[in-house]
């Protein structure tokens, strides 16, 4: 069974906090125990340094609905087949993921996804996605949601 992220559109405010803690837990400036006003404030000031947000907040124009996009682990994954070097792959628990080093930029993955999830890394020519934040151990954007709005399941 695999983990996967699941957007609860009806209590999602789109206050894009999940985008927030997406980049300080992909970024090199972590501190312990920071809060989410410490976090723009190094988001903002390391900006040329910064990660893609690895989620992304979609909100429907002239209406409140928003929910969180990321990647959705396909089984079948057409983003990993679409890799020409095999830097898009799967992992034994599920998860898919990019190795940044071998990523060559072509963005096959990213014209491969059906879900808009997978997007050109910020100062990088490596593909940006949701990794489920494998160093972490918990999402991030799940634990971090003031509104609960994102969940995660075993499917």
């Amino acid at each position: 069974m695999a983990k996967k992220i699941f957007p609860k559109e009806d209590v999602c405010v789109g206050c894009h906090l999940c985008e927030v803690y997406c980049v300080y837990a992909h970024s090199k400036y972590k501190k312990p125990n920071v809060k989410a006003h410490e976090l723009v404030k190094l988001y903002i000031k390391h900006k040329d340094e910064k990660p893609t947000p690895r989620i992304l907040i979609e909100e429907k124009s002239g209406t409140w609905t928003t929910f969180a996009l990321s990647c959705r682990h396909c089984d079948d994954a057409p983003c990993t087949k679409a890799c020409i070097t095999g830097a898009m792959k799967r992992l034994e628990d599920g998860r898919i993921v990019c190795d940044e080093e071998k990523c060559v930029g072509c963005w096959s993955c990213i014209m491969a996804c059906p879900h808009g999830a997978v997007r050109r890394g910020e100062n990088k020519k490596a593909a940006s996605k949701c990794d489920l934040c494998l160093e972490l151990g918990e999402p991030a954007c799940v634990k971090n949601c003031p509104n609960e709005a994102l969940e995660i399941k075993e499917v």
